[in-house]
């Protein structure tokens, strides 16, 4: 097609990246194509980075757009350039080991929307020892009748439990109609240990708000009207979008930190490829300090042999 631009070169610190059809349409919604996906990922460089950093990281592909077929890739693509990094995570149920994308640099994410990738979905556990997680995951998942005030009510009962406990908690919009806060955790127990943490926590906050919450397992058992503290998220490979992750919808949605006094006012539609660049800019990473605010599982632990729950097997 006449005018048509084969391939761009995008500079990125040391490393150039080429991306090819730039002008593929992405997102239907408003029209954003591949090569503002990329420009996205670099306008927020420092949050996506320190959101990936060093975790195994599964790439939800959309070779042909958000409207066409979605590929969940848990592999390194294969014509990787040399620099990309990977980190080899081993899958028990399976006896299988793959090699998954380890983000070091703002190169290697621009390099994944090359091949497609609209969504960054890491591991809770870093490279050092995937066994390991070093965040704790609180997702307020709103069942499909759930309105938002009662998402945001249960947000603030979750803060006020993580301020009694000393954990300092870091909310983001999911990117759809739920919130996810993340705690710093030190690496010191395994993912069952952290998975029977965030249920006794999720129990707290149930026994705080019950005209609010489940912690049932099955969704069956839920009412649609409610709010699930979906605690299985810590559980061994399950993954959710990173902060500052685009979500493969026409809108081009995406997973926003927050601050706690924006919750009673914040929609989450507003947060688009669109908006949070400036939003960024501003106010830069609402994360940034993510890392120097470690929490010992400890406390949960112990309200967890109290509860005597059994977590639920996966």
């Amino acid at each position: 097609m006449a005018g048509k631009v084969p391939s761009v070169e995008l500079e990125v610190g040391d490393r150039v990246v080429r991306i090819s059809n730039p002008d593929r349409v992405y997102f239907p919604a408003r029209g954003e194509t591949k090569l503002d996906l990329a420009n996205y990922y670099l306008s927020v460089g420092d949050g996506i980075v320190r959101a990936l950093r060093e975790r195994p990281c599964m790439m939800h592909r959309f070779p042909s757009g958000v409207a066409g077929e979605k590929v969940h890739q848990k592999r390194l693509p294969g014509g990787a350039p040399p620099w990309v990094r990977t980190v080899r995570v081993h899958f028990p149920r399976y006896d299988r080991h793959a090699d998954e994308l380890c983000v070091t640099d703002l190169a290697d994410v621009v390099w994944a929307v090359q091949m497609s990738t609209v969504e960054f979905h890491p591991w809770n556990s870093r490279a050092a020892d995937t066994e390991k997680p070093d965040e704790w995951r609180i997702d307020l998942d709103p069942m499909p009748d759930c309105p938002f005030d009662r998402v945001r009510r249960v947000a603030h009962v979750a803060h006020e439990v993580l301020a009694e406990l000393g954990a300092v908690g870091w909310p983001k919009t999911s990117g759809g109609s739920g919130l996810h806060v993340y705690v710093r955790i030190k690496p010191e127990w395994g993912f069952a240990d952290v998975r029977r943490a965030a249920l006794a926590f999720a129990r707290e906050v149930e026994r705080r708000a019950p005209d609010d919450v489940t912690t049932a397992w099955w969704r069956r058992d839920r009412d649609p009207r409610s709010l699930f503290v979906d605690y299985n998220q810590n559980a061994r490979d399950h993954t959710i979008a990173s902060a500052y992750s685009v979500r493969g919808v026409p809108e081009a949605t995406v997973s926003t930190p927050v601050r706690w006094d924006e919750i009673d006012s914040l929609d989450p539609r507003d947060f688009t490829i669109a908006t949070v660049p400036a939003r960024f800019a501003e106010l830069g990473d609402l994360h940034a300090g993510i890392d120097d605010a470690v929490f010992s599982l400890e406390p949960l632990l112990e309200w967890a042999d109290r509860d005597g729950d059994d977590v639920p097997e996966e």
